[in-house]
């Protein structure tokens, strides 16, 4: 089992940047691929980035891989999310999720998912 609390949104203007975090509980999180997902209203769910277990390989889609950085330190049992240069257009709650395996770039290939953290770029 692994639990995941996400943290870090916020209300920001557009060019901010903003750091989100995923603090994970549970042995295996060192195990686990991790990624970054989110939903604006009247949306669904779209992937954002993720990560390896071992951080040696990392995705995001081009709307955000120029902006966007994900990382984790298994140490630490924690994974982030730093996002520069934001658009009123990133407004949505962010949720982080864990799975084993390889990494995925679809919500219904993870297992564990956070409550979600809001973030709000206003232009």
């Amino acid at each position: 089992q692994v639990q995941l609390v996400e943290s870090g949104g916020g209300l920001v203007q557009a060019g901010d940047s903003l750091r989100l975090s995923c603090a994970a509980s549970g042995r295996t999180f060192s195990s686990h691929a991790m990624g970054w997902f989110r939903r604006a209203p009247g949306k669904t769910r779209e992937f954002v980035a993720a990560i390896s277990w071992n951080s040696g390989r990392t995705f995001s889609p081009d709307s955000v891989k120029a902006r966007f950085t994900i990382s984790r330190e298994n140490a630490k049992n924690t994974m982030y999310l730093q996002m520069n240069s934001l658009k009123p257009q990133d407004t949505a709650v962010y949720y982080c999720a864990a799975k084993e395996g390889v990494v995925a770039f679809t919500p219904g290939a993870y297992d564990y998912w956070g409550q979600g953290t809001q973030v709000t770029v206003s232009s």
